[in-house]
């Protein structure tokens, strides 16, 4: 079970991760969306697509762009629509082997 914690708050949480260039993608469903915001961020990448990003707000604090998706991947990635990863210190780890 793959979790995503940043500032003390549990972002995502699944069993069903696709790891895709050493990230984990979080289905879209595992996303506590009380934290998101839209960003107006997008990159590119030449293989996956657009990626478009997410904010993340946990207890009055803003990580900018922590998070990121492809919600229209290219063909090699439609594994990953919509699926969510992270960055900017927000910690990815197995929970299971927490316990």
């Amino acid at each position: 079970m793959m979790k995503a914690v940043w500032n003390g708050a549990t972002l995502a949480e699944s069993d069903k991760t696709i790891i895709t260039e050493g990230n984990h993608y979080f289905p879209p469903d595992a996303v506590n969306r009380a934290y998101f915001s839209e960003s107006a961020t997008h990159t590119t990448c030449p293989w996956k697509g657009e990626a478009s990003y997410y904010s993340v707000v946990v207890n009055g604090q803003e990580n900018k762009d922590a998070a990121w998706y492809y919600p229209a991947p290219k063909d090699a990635a439609k594994q990953i629509t919509n699926y969510v990863a992270f960055w900017h210190g927000v910690q990815v780890t197995d929970s299971a082997a927490e316990s």
